[in-house]
């Protein structure tokens, strides 16, 4: 599915120019639940794999392959399994693209080491043609003055999903937002944890900045099973569902 022209989105993932973005893989969330043992269980790895996997497939060469903040969930120590399984999934993207970058999300505090030791760039931000990528979590001089070189602007931090309701069932879908911040084109990523479904855009409660303002002309896109769903923009969903 063709979000803007030359952005594709692909499962959770945005494909453009040879790169391949995600976003929020909060590898260890499920630790922080009571669930599983140590900092991946082997059920959440193996199932973020295969969806990586899946969409590697899908997108052909790529040049770049960028891990968009939240790479970890937990923020203190790093245990040798941590290590283990994190640098085991940096090394299976590796073999996907010539270049694997990685941006600082709030929760990535202390993975600076683990990207020292794989021998990956840890930055607040990339600009990749015309397009800037970062996680979204704040807007410092640094990324507003590289927002203006850009035509387009990346972010996740937001895990952005929509409650969807009939009758008294309700379901949750993941969705990228398109919009727009500063007269520029703006992509907001799903998470790619499949445990996290995402905070309901439809609930008038923001996490990043870049969102500060109104998202009624917003598009959103569903993340099926199989396919992405355009779902038309935020306010056409808050009159259909009566959410304010």
């Amino acid at each position: 599915m063709e979000l803007l022209p030359g952005f594709r989105a692909v499962g959770c993932a945005l494909l453009f120019e040879k790169t391949l973005v995600f976003s929020d893989l909060h590898l260890g969330y499920e630790k922080s639940m009571g669930v599983g043992v140590g900092f991946v269980s082997r059920f959440q790895f193996g199932e973020i794999l295969a969806h990586i996997d899946s969409i590697l497939a899908s997108c052909g060469p790529l040049e770049t392959i960028v891990l968009n903040g939240d790479i970890k969930h937990e923020f203190g120590s790093i245990l040798d399994l941590e290590w283990r399984y994190v640098m085991r999934f940096l090394e299976h993207l590796q073999k996907h693209a010539k270049k694997v970058v990685l941006i600082k999300g709030n929760h990535d505090k202390l993975l600076k080491p683990i990207a020292d030791k794989a021998k990956l760039a840890l930055e607040p931000f990339i600009v990749l043609g015309e397009a800037l990528v970062t996680h979204g979590d704040e807007i410092t001089p640094e990324i507003e003055a590289a927002s203006k070189k850009a035509s387009a602007i990346i972010i996740g931090h937001e895990h952005p999903a929509v409650t969807l309701r009939k009758g008294a069932r309700t379901e949750t879908f993941k969705c990228f937002l398109v919009g727009k911040w500063k007269r520029k084109r703006l992509i907001v990523l799903p998470a790619m944890n499949p445990l996290t479904q995402g905070s309901d855009i439809l609930s008038g409660e923001r996490l990043s900045p870049f969102l500060s303002g109104s998202l009624s002309q917003f598009q959103t896109f569903l993340v099926g099973e199989e396919k992405i769903y355009n779902f038309g923009t935020v306010g056409k969903l808050a009159e259909r569902y009566q959410r304010r």
